[in-house]
């Protein structure tokens, strides 16, 4: 039996509706569930405007302003078995417990055959979970879709930040040339773009059309997806601490994700969403569609 208490529950600085604490059409049985979400409300290393934290329970409360069906894949989430754990707890602040935490939640509940599906918190959360994610899969492969390639060794003294959590991903999780590959990219040092170039699959700006070159080669794969909601350019998703002009577009970013369909996706997460800084709740909103699409696709 997997318990969920004290670890999991509704984040203690939430804000929403009483009773708004789990995805549209979340089951009651974790057991019987091929997918889990969980959320990880936190942004302590954030370099510009934090708030990000509060965006597991925005995503979720947008949830309902969704339909379940979606015209585009002819699927309904009722035809879906997942279970949405709520927030993982931790003390404010303290960055590697949150990691730890995280990562030991992922290993228990991949031990148990489930695919977990996050929702942040900044990017530096998808560490750990593709930690556990390359711990059981050794062949695995990462999509990054972002803004920023999130390549750097440091930022104002820090090693462990969002700024720095591909790089991270690259050297420790997946430890080999080539197994990362960064869609979107439009921001980042010079540093950061010479050692992707050398070491990652970096495209600059696009998402589609690269990434459907490249779906063949991933293919025998098993597939880590990460979003970074700032990969949308902040006309269509303003509502996240670092916008960077000239992203893609929301149609874009959905067409992308359905495109990955024969994939063989074992995990994702949706980061970056701030909805403090938001408007009309557009960036949520968002959100809220992909991880639904992501569920119906590969529920």
């Amino acid at each position: 039996m997997f318990h969920v208490a004290p670890v999991f529950g509704r984040n203690p600085g939430g804000r929403t509706e009483p009773g708004v604490t789990r995805f549209i059409g979340s089951s009651r049985n974790l057991q019987e569930s091929k997918w889990v979400l969980l959320g990880i409300p936190m942004d302590f290393t954030v370099s510009r405007k934090s708030g990000s934290r509060f965006g597991p329970e925005s995503i979720r409360a947008e949830s309902y302003n969704l339909e379940t069906y979606s015209p585009a894949l002819d699927r309904d989430l009722s035809e879906v078995t997942f279970f949405d754990l709520e927030d993982l707890h931790f003390p404010y602040g303290d960055v590697l417990q949150a990691l730890d935490t995280a990562e030991r939640v992922a290993q228990r509940l991949m031990a148990r055959g489930k695919r977990i599906g996050s929702l942040g918190g900044e990017h530096l959360v998808s560490l750990p979970l593709i930690r556990a994610a390359a711990s059981r899969e050794p062949e695995l492969r990462v999509i990054h879709f972002d803004a920023h390639a999130d390549l750097r060794t440091s930022l104002r003294g820090g090693t462990l930040s969002h700024s720095s959590v591909m790089r991270h991903v690259a050297q420790s999780c997946l430890g080999e040339t080539g197994r990362l590959y960064q869609f979107g990219i439009r921001s980042g040092c010079r540093e950061e773009m010479a050692w992707g170039k050398a070491h990652t699959r970096l495209y600059l700006d696009d998402v589609l059309e690269p990434l459907s070159r490249r779906l063949d080669e991933l293919k025998p794969f098993p597939v880590y997806l990460s979003i970074d909601i700032d990969v949308v350019d902040p006309a269509a998703a303003p509502g996240t601490g670092t916008p960077e002009a000239g992203g893609i577009s929301a149609r874009e970013l959905l067409e992308a994700i359905r495109t990955m369909k024969g994939l063989n996706l074992v995990g994702f997460d949706l980061v970056e969403v701030a909805p403090d800084l938001d408007v009309n709740n557009v960036t949520s909103a968002l959100a809220a569609k992909c991880v639904r699409e992501i569920l119906l696709q590969w529920g």
